[in-house]
């Protein structure tokens, strides 16, 4: 019998998760019917998105989660023995899971990876992967940037917002990022080419803004709501365009004790339009982003910085690091 380690979720997270949280746990893999695959994860992605939505699991689940997975048995020739998939199987060592069944899970069905030459396979998790996507999607097409334009975005020294000021440089923007050291500013700055960059820990929002961008904000990538998203709807322009592709801020303190003035007001004023963007709805076309990011990533147009953390046992670490900041790029699990 196959057997996999699990990571499920002991209790659910009170403020910021703890160790206590997660289990870790052990079961046998069933024989491999037709139709089903055999996938040995070898690396799992953590995200923010992941602290919101065990919210809405029961305890004693698998915690929410994406990993680049080998093949190691098949009974679907779609699938070959050898190739990599990446699939948002949880955390999890090794799966089992049938092709062929209806997928109702919010999250894409598992997909082949395409080849990506010399360039390592964790990039199938950040770049070349949902975080890469929702960059090149939700910035370009949200926030349909024109060259020329100043373009804000926040949490900018993480696995989104990284790409999407690197993205916006691509098509000739002026961009401002913030993030939460000194160390991830200069980051921004000296390799990722940001024309300016701030730590909001140290750094007065609105004082930043009226320094950094004079004339105002034409598109704002927003990763973290709350406060500071208010900072930069009061600095944008008519006809403004905001993206809102996260809100870490509410995500540890519950979104009811986050209390900021009404954003209203300049989205009227200022006929800005502010849109949601939801990556999973865009399945059918991930390939499109993760092709084109891989073309620039060759072309020597965008760095991707990678913090990794070893061993499986390790997951629970690597999250609750992430939510703090601790990471510069995206954060990675090598199982």
């Amino acid at each position: 019998m196959v057997k996999t380690k699990k990571y499920i979720l002991a209790k659910h997270f009170i403020g910021e998760p703890k160790l206590t949280d997660f289990k870790l746990v052990e079961e046998e893999l069933p024989k491999l019917e037709e139709g089903e695959i055999l996938c040995e994860s070898l690396w799992l992605s953590v995200d923010p998105y992941m602290r919101k939505y065990t919210d809405f699991q029961m305890e004693g689940t698998v915690m929410p989660g994406g990993v680049v997975a080998r093949i190691a048995e098949s009974r679907d020739p779609e699938f070959p023995k050898g190739r990599y998939v990446a699939a948002y199987f949880g955390w999890r060592t090794r799966t089992i899971y049938n092709t062929r069944e209806e997928n109702k899970s919010i999250y894409p069905k598992p997909y082949l990876l395409p080849d990506f030459g010399d360039l390592p396979l964790s990039l199938g998790l950040g770049v070349l992967g949902m975080p890469g996507i929702t960059a090149n999607f939700g910035f370009l097409e949200v926030c349909e940037p024109q060259p020329g334009e100043t373009v804000v975005v926040n949490g900018a020294a993480g696995a989104v917002g990284s790409i999407v000021g690197q993205i916006a440089k691509i098509v000739g923007c002026r961009v401002i990022g913030f993030a939460g050291s000194d160390a991830k500013v200069k980051w921004l700055k000296e390799k990722l080419r940001f024309d300016a960059a701030y730590n909001y820990k140290t750094t007065k929002i609105s004082d930043a803004l009226r320094e950094a961008a004079p004339k105002g904000v034409d598109c704002f990538f927003d990763n973290v709501g709350g406060a500071f998203s208010n900072e930069v709807f009061r600095r944008m322009n008519t006809k403004g365009r905001v993206c809102v592709c996260g809100a870490i801020a509410g995500y540890n303190a519950g979104f009811e004790n986050v209390l900021v003035p009404m954003v209203q007001p300049y989205i009227l004023s200022k006929e800005l339009k502010v849109q949601g963007f939801i990556v999973w709805n865009h399945a059918s076309r991930w390939l499109q982003a993760i092709q084109e990011n891989m073309r620039w990533i060759n072309e020597g147009k965008i760095v991707s910085e990678e913090t990794i953390t070893e061993g499986f046992e390790n997951a629970p670490k690597a999250f609750i690091g992430m939510l703090r900041g601790d990471n510069i790029g995206k954060a990675v699990v090598q199982i």
